[in-house]
């Protein structure tokens, strides 16, 4: 791994704008976006071995095991456009995929740099996913809070009616936090003993502002 090379990870809770932050990484600093969803599918669409073996668990709505997960994140780390740093996002989740994961990279020369984890309270996370309302027409997304429609219930665009996302109830939403919590604290715990976590506030912050942090980190170290 050269000085200069960013090979990123980004963790955050659901809510917490990863995505976001994911965007304008790539946008800043020019490194390829790898979510294993992303990944996952690009290997079964191009056919490849562990794409074929992802396939079988993937119709079956099984989880697909760590070794096939594993071997793709080595096939598309190995692509050209990953030879000068990546940004990885939804992988590792657990502390046996980051032990490979450093071991894969090892093996090529190269190192996790930076682990970023988009920090936002617990509350603030379940205002941000339990508000959220579609459009059962045109499926256009707004927020009770941050990004109402102007007449309530009715989407601005179409006129039909908003509904909340069964996944977005709060009973729902802090269970799948306590989910994320429960496989993310480890690894939190994994990568502070490796001197790479980095921790950018996104509480009560606008995307922007979120960013310089991000951005901070990143070209500081």
């Amino acid at each position: 791994m050269t000085d200069a090379q960013l090979n990123v990870i980004l963790l955050g809770a659901p809510g917490a704008g990863k995505g976001t932050q994911a965007e304008r990484i790539v946008a800043k600093f020019g490194l390829p976006h790898i979510s294993t969803g992303e990944m996952l599918r690009a290997a079964v669409a191009q056919g490849t071995d562990m794409g074929l073996a992802a396939q079988k668990f993937m119709e079956s709505g099984g989880l697909v095991p760590d070794e096939v997960v594993i071997g793709v994140v080595r096939d598309r780390l190995a692509e050209p456009d990953a030879q000068n740093g990546f940004l990885l996002d939804g992988f590792p989740r657990t502390i046996e995929q980051a032990e490979r994961l450093d071991a894969m990279l090892a093996e090529a020369g190269r190192a996790v740099s930076h682990v970023i984890l988009i920090d936002v309270p617990e509350d603030e996370l379940v205002q941000r996913l339990a508000g959220r309302r579609m459009c059962r027409g045109c499926g256009k997304g707004y927020h009770v809070v941050f990004d109402p429609p102007k007449a309530k219930g009715i989407c601005d665009v179409c006129g039909s009616e908003l509904y909340q996302r069964t996944d977005d109830n709060e009973e729902t939403v802090r269970h799948r936090l306590e989910v994320y919590r429960a496989q993310t604290e480890p690894l939190v715990g994994y990568y502070e003993g490796h001197g790479v976590l980095q921790s950018a506030y996104g509480g009560g912050k606008l995307p922007d502002d979120v960013f310089a942090q991000v951005q901070a980190l990143l070209a500081g170290g």
